[in-house]
């Protein structure tokens, strides 16, 4: 079976690295792809956005189906232009289609839909600029710490979290009426803090069956102790210590289920990976945000703890057949530890030579921001490299991957010492 995965990153290379065991694999391709895919597969240089080209590469490499990793594509409607087109329409795209990609493409559809259900979410209210004097007036209701979200996508960086009213007001005012964060913060959810510990569930569905994934926890700050700017994840752990067996059915009877009920009771299809953002909340769970697809780095410690044939799971959702399968979890804790480039997330150099790679034997190399230029890998982007361990716990899994780190080195590179520290 010939397979196409859309995306560049420690996701997707997480993927190629998974599909490529499967005996069912004819040739796989990643389009943009990185250093870390090429090894997996055939790296094609286009960008997923640009339907006409995934649809050529597609044609010429008789591709069977197609596994989108990041949001973009999902949210500009890759999938319905698949269904749309007379060639492709029988091709089956993991992913969902427009519409159901707001849940995260637009956080006021994803509160309305959360509401509709009755899934547990902080409340909210949202804003546009002729509304600014009642954005002001709805913080005032709210105790601090005051949460301002983006209402579209803003590149993991458009949720603010602020302690005092005046500068809640003035970022509102910078979102909604100077367009701080572009088209993306043309609405601003507002919404109450909730105070508690969090973690990601993930869930594959099929739009009639799903399947829960391992659950995972992320670290998105750069700094230790989880100060400073945030990124799009420095490091993951799964399974999460604190979710035991009475929280999880928590989370499956009063989120998952109602979510996955609530596309099929609303008409909405939906075959894809849900990514769900818990809070834990006095023993309580409830829901951040969704993503329309797999996180990353989580990404990098799911897949590799589910121990059956990738290819089939795709197969079965594209069939609508997830309920004949039985997803096999290695018990074993996975740990991910992001190396990155200095400066990041804020501005950072590129073309940085990678050493030491050949040397990693007890960890899993995913690669995110890299590139091959002859026989060297270097660093293209701002998160570099994941190192995934597995250990009997959490403890045992970090203290490999930081013994794989110190194998490794390029210039200005950084990484988290404290992952999994809160727990």
């Amino acid at each position: 079976m010939n397979i196409l995965i859309l995306g560049s990153g420690g996701r997707e290379c997480t993927f190629a690295w998974k599909i490529a065991q499967s005996k069912q694999l004819g040739k796989l391709f990643i389009a943009p792809g990185n250093a870390g895919t090429s090894v997996y597969g055939k790296n094609l240089k286009i960008n997923p956005n640009d339907f006409e080209k995934v649809k050529e590469v597609v044609i010429e490499n008789q591709i069977e189906l197609v596994l989108v990793g990041p949001e973009d594509p999902l949210v500009n409607g890759i999938h319905d232009y698949f269904l749309n087109d007379s060639l492709l329409k029988n091709i089956p795209v993991i992913g969902p289609q427009k519409f159901a990609a707001q849940l995260e493409g637009s956080k006021e559809f994803a509160k309305e839909f959360m509401y509709k259900h009755q899934i547990p979410t902080a409340k909210y209210e949202s804003f546009t600029p002729e509304t600014l004097e009642k954005g002001y007036a709805f913080l005032e209701t709210l105790s601090p710490p005051y949460v301002l979200k983006a209402d579209g996508l803003a590149a993991g960086k458009g949720v603010l979290i602020l302690d005092h009213i005046e500068e809640a007001k003035q970022e509102l005012k910078e979102m909604l009426a100077h367009q701080k964060f572009g088209k993306a913060s043309a609405k601003v959810v507002i919404e109450e803090f909730l105070d508690g510990i969090e973690m990601s569930s993930f869930v594959f569905t099929d739009g009639e069956n799903y399947l829960v994934l391992p659950n995972a926890k992320d670290y998105k700050r750069i700094g230790e102790g989880d100060k400073g700017l945030n990124t799009g994840g420095m490091g993951a752990i799964s399974p999460v210590p604190f979710a035991d067996e009475t929280f999880l059915k928590k989370v499956e009877d009063r989120i998952i289920k109602p979510t996955v009920d609530g596309l099929k009771n609303d008409g909405i299809p939906y075959v894809g990976f849900i990514f769900i953002g818990l809070i834990k909340v006095k023993g309580e769970p409830k829901v951040i945000e969704y993503n329309v697809r797999m996180g990353d780095p989580e990404t990098e410690v799911v897949i590799p703890r589910i121990k059956n044939d990738f290819i089939d799971l795709l197969n079965s959702a594209a069939k609508r057949e997830l309920n004949k399968v039985k997803l096999e979890i290695n018990p074993d804790t996975a740990t991910t530890v992001m190396v990155v480039s200095g400066g990041y997330p804020e501005s950072y150099e590129k073309g940085k030579e990678i050493h030491g790679l050949d040397q990693i034997k007890d960890s899993i190399v995913f690669h995110a921001g890299t590139d091959k230029s002859s026989d060297k890998i270097l660093t293209s982007g701002g998160r570099v490299i994941a190192l995934t361990s597995f250990g009997k716990d959490k403890n045992e899994a970090l203290k490999k991957s930081y013994q794989s780190i110190d194998k490794i080195c390029f210039d200005q590179m950084y990484f988290r010492k404290d992952i999994g520290f809160d727990l």
